[in-house]
């Protein structure tokens, strides 16, 4: 075991390139991490080598005189620009998907919600407010990336498909089963359950058909913030329907306040296909 005051910045170069290079799996392949994932390992060693500097101590004396400086990897460099969807585009990707995922898909793209939120969004988050004649989802803070709680805004086209979803599942808005194709009359030979990511092979599939390689999940909920904004939204409203942090935004919206972020939501589907709209809620 080595000495802790010969750790360097050197001593994690051998680690950054075995894990950007990606650990061999079983299939033999290699999946490359981010340049973020690395970094996120390296502020563990920073923290210990800070700890053995400032904190920890033998006899009186710290363990090192002074921490290491240790080099971070440019997260900027690797990091993939926002690809929003056109409207054209939209019309073409969506109606390949399955009913289910062309769902999700459309509620993204109106919601701006992330890839885990849809997925994972359950009937227990949601709160009704009579004054709208709707409900909202607040997304607890243990899992809203902002680690605060959000309330979840729900345009028309966005209401239409929650409203499509109850009785499927007891837990989960948004759910998958395999129908039969044979003994129609026969129970499902699976019951509903949890989608795990939209990013699965039928929108990889569909996307590539398309030639829309660039295109990710996460790009609808880009798709979503280039609309509010192309609606003449204030950015400190655009930052309460993505989430954004701004200032205080601990407390639940009342009525009033729900009422108007559900009106600026809906200025983002002025020139929705309305055929689309109508085909993904009935399907």
């Amino acid at each position: 075991m080595g000495d802790l005051r010969d750790v360097c910045n050197d001593s994690f170069a051998r680690f950054k390139a075995d894990r950007l290079a990606g650990l061999p799996e079983k299939n033999g392949k290699r999946r490359p991490v981010k340049p973020a994932t690395v970094n996120r390992a390296l502020e563990v060693a920073v923290t210990i080598l800070n700890r053995a500097a400032r904190v920890w101590r033998s006899g009186g004396r710290p363990w090192l005189s002074t921490p290491p400086l240790i080099e971070m990897l440019d997260e900027e460099a690797t990091r993939k620009k926002p690809r929003p969807i056109t409207w054209a585009e939209q019309n073409l990707l969506l109606p390949g998907l399955p009913a289910h995922l062309e769902r999700m898909c459309l509620f993204t793209i109106n919601t701006g919600a992330r890839d885990e939120n849809v997925c994972g969004l359950r009937w227990a988050w949601e709160r009704t407010v009579p004054d709208v004649g709707r409900s909202v989802f607040v997304v607890p803070a243990a899992e809203f990336k902002g680690k605060r709680d959000h309330v979840l805004i729900l345009n028309d086209v966005a209401w239409r498909i929650v409203e499509s979803q109850p009785g499927k599942h007891a837990e989960f808005v948004f759910v998958y089963r395999r129908e039969r194709r044979v003994n129609l009359a026969k129970a499902p030979t699976m019951p509903y359950r949890r989608i795990q990511t939209m990013n699965n092979t039928a929108f990889q599939r569909r996307r590539a058909e398309l030639g829309l390689k660039g295109v990710r999940i996460h790009d609808l909920r880009h798709t979503y913030a280039t609309r509010l904004k192309a609606a003449g939204i204030h950015k400190e409203d655009r930052d309460l329907l993505l989430g954004h942090a701004s200032g205080d935004m601990s407390e639940l919206y009342g009525d009033a306040e729900i009422a108007r972020l559900v009106d600026l939501a809906n200025q983002v589907n002025q020139t929705r296909d309305r055929a689309t709209l109508r085909r993904v809620v009935n399907g």
